[in-house]
């Protein structure tokens, strides 16, 4: 975010102490000092992975590579950029996750050579040293063989599928925000060591979202010195920690439908109540990621039919008089789709309008709008509107036409939030009460609020 602040030509001599302040600002979220080393951060899933039923046996299981196969590297705006795009201990990662769960026991097989190296000089030291008599000390127990191999890898890794942003300019002084969304993918499967066969299979992605804001203020001193001063500042999800969700969230599915499939052998009572639970639970999530695709979409039926707006706005005449104030109005409205794209609404508006110290006045009237959602399959979704209305009072009505735009962002199947900016654009000059100019009077308002949906399902 960038700030701007303006100050008056008498404190001039105290800029060079506010730039340097200034400048500091950047650096309030960073340690002033190196940091102690900590304890790895968790996942939702590391908990969720912990807190699984364990079984009455634990699974063997067998883990030679479990590799990136996307062969990509981080994306770079300026040359080129040599780093993988995700790390390459990804076989690791599953092996720690694995361990959480409490249902398996992983063996060593991704460095299996050196196991089989440090064996082979433990018989050689033996055999140079025991006596001829003890031979049988000489003997290494067998290693332990899995039943179940694990495979799969990182298959994906898609920048940019989703980028946007936001933001505003008012003399002088701006702000914006921008996000993008970046999204991996894993593949886990179990395979039967006895004869090879697939027992299963599972399909896992994680969105990785990076945000940053930024604003700016500047103004012009005089003629010939402009007083300009910002700050921002991004966020990005480490890509470590959405790989490690990632894997656990496979582990976790793998066991689920372990269950639901009876490949963990029959010792396994998937009726048991904890089981039970947790294979419902499975169930109810999958049908809830049946209606999602990509990019944060879900299926036209989320949106309902009708809806009503409750919003709270902030508006400003524009007239002919000076000084005008910032007033608090309301908008209450109810509507219903056409199709996905388009719904009419129909409103009752609150509008006050003053400048300081001339004219304050208060109206109420309805307001009809033709609104389109540029993408209904999305939670988040801009929209653009227009109309016409009127607005009444003591005074004579005030009649207009509308014209606006926002964003709409789906909470749950009912609710939404919405923001948005709307121009009103007066058929007269006689809203103020005062006749000036060739320019009709008009009215700004942004506003804040939220939608609920109700009705029948669109199709």
């Amino acid at each position: 975010m960038k700030i701007q602040i303006h100050f008056r030509k008498e404190i001039l001599y105290f800029l060079p102490i506010v730039f340097s302040l200034q400048s500091c600002s950047t650096l309030f979220n960073l340690p002033a000092n190196g940091e102690k080393s900590t304890l790895g951060e968790v996942t939702n899933l590391t908990t969720e992975l912990k807190e699984i039923p364990p079984p009455k046996d634990k699974i063997v299981v067998g883990v030679y590579k479990f590799r990136d196969q996307t062969g990509q590297y981080k994306p770079s705006e300026t040359g080129s950029n040599w780093s993988t795009a995700v790390p390459q201990g990804t076989t690791t990662i599953l092996i720690k996750a694995l361990e959480d769960s409490k249902w398996f026991i992983p063996i060593e097989r991704e460095n299996i050579a050196n196991l089989l190296n440090e064996r082979q000089i433990i018989r050689s030291t033996r055999q140079e040293y025991a006596k001829d008599g003890d031979k049988n000390s000489q003997m290494l127990p067998p290693l332990l063989y899995a039943g179940i191999l694990l495979e799969g890898g990182i298959i994906s890794y898609d920048s940019n599928v989703m980028t946007g942003g936001v933001g505003a300019r008012y003399f002088g002084i701006g702000g914006s925000t921008q996000y993008r969304q970046d999204r991996i993918t894993v593949y886990l499967r179990a395979v039967s060591t006895l004869n090879g066969e697939i027992l299963k299979t599972v399909y896992v992605s994680k969105n990785i979202l990076s945000t940053g804001v930024s604003g700016n203020f500047f103004k012009y001193i005089d003629t010939e010195r402009l007083l300009e001063s910002e700050v921002g500042f991004t966020q990005n999800e480490p890509v470590q920690l959405a790989v490690t969700e990632a894997i656990e969230k496979a582990v976790k599915t793998l066991i689920i439908e372990g269950l639901q499939n009876d490949i963990w052998g029959k010792g396994i009572d998937k009726n048991r109540v904890p089981y039970y639970n947790l294979i419902s639970g499975y169930k109810k999530e999958n049908e809830a990621n049946n209606q999602r695709l990509l990019g944060n979409k879900v299926e036209n039926t989320v949106r309902k039919s009708n809806f009503i707006t409750l919003n709270v706005e902030g508006q400003q005449i524009n007239g002919d008089y000076k000084n005008a104030a910032n007033t608090i109005g309301s908008k209450v409205g109810i509507g219903f789709f056409l199709n996905k794209n388009i719904n009419l609404e129909a409103s009752v508006n609150t509008v006050k309008i003053k400048n300081t110290g001339i004219i304050e006045r208060d109206y109420f009237g309805p307001e009809f709008n033709i609104q389109y959602l540029f993408l209904p399959q999305f939670k988040f979704t801009p929209f653009v509107y227009a109309g016409f209305g009127a607005l009444f009072s003591d005074h004579d009505p005030f009649i207009k036409a509308n014209l606006g735009g926002g964003l709409d962002y789906l909470i749950s199947d009912n609710f939404s939030a919405r923001t948005y900016f709307q121009y009103d654009f007066g058929f007269k000059d006689k809203l103020d009460g005062f006749v000036s100019g060739k320019q009709n009077d008009n009215i700004m308002r942004i506003g804040l609020g939220i939608n609920y949906y109700f009705g029948n399902q669109q199709k």
